[in-house]
């Protein structure tokens, strides 16, 4: 069964930082990329971060570039978002969600990505 379980999330304060984890299990990790995503009450779900599974390409969106990190320890199983420098409007739900292949091939589409961890509440506070 394929499982994607993240954590990290929590309260901050503006201009905090938060380190999300999502642990794999259930399928050849290093065959998918990862993409991270989240959704605000009453938003769409929007793509935040994605990482292939080796070649080690990485893409975001605007809002977050040069203020998160995506990366991945493939023997670990576990693909980490770094969130520095937090803003309120980055409050959301996190969710990180498995690629349908190696790239990141179709992010930021949601419904490209077919198997969903529960998602981590982060919650930035101005």
């Amino acid at each position: 069964e394929v499982q994607l379980v993240e954590s990290g999330g929590g309260l901050v304060q503006a201009g905090g930082s938060l380190r999300l984890s999502c642990a794999a299990s259930g399928f050849l990790f290093d065959d998918y990329a990862i993409g991270w995503f989240r959704q605000a009450p009453g938003k769409e779900r929007e793509g935040v971060s994605c990482m292939s599974s080796r070649d080690g390409y990485t893409t975001y969106t605007n809002s977050v570039k040069g203020r998160f990190t995506i990366s991945r320890d493939n023997a670990k199983r576990t693909v980490y978002l770094q969130m520095n420098s937090l803003k309120p409007e980055d409050s959301a739900v996190y969710y990180c969600a498995r690629a349908g292949s190696r790239s990141c091939s179709f992010w930021p589409m949601p419904r490209f990505y077919n198997s969903w961890g529960q998602g981590t509440q982060v919650t930035v506070s101005s």
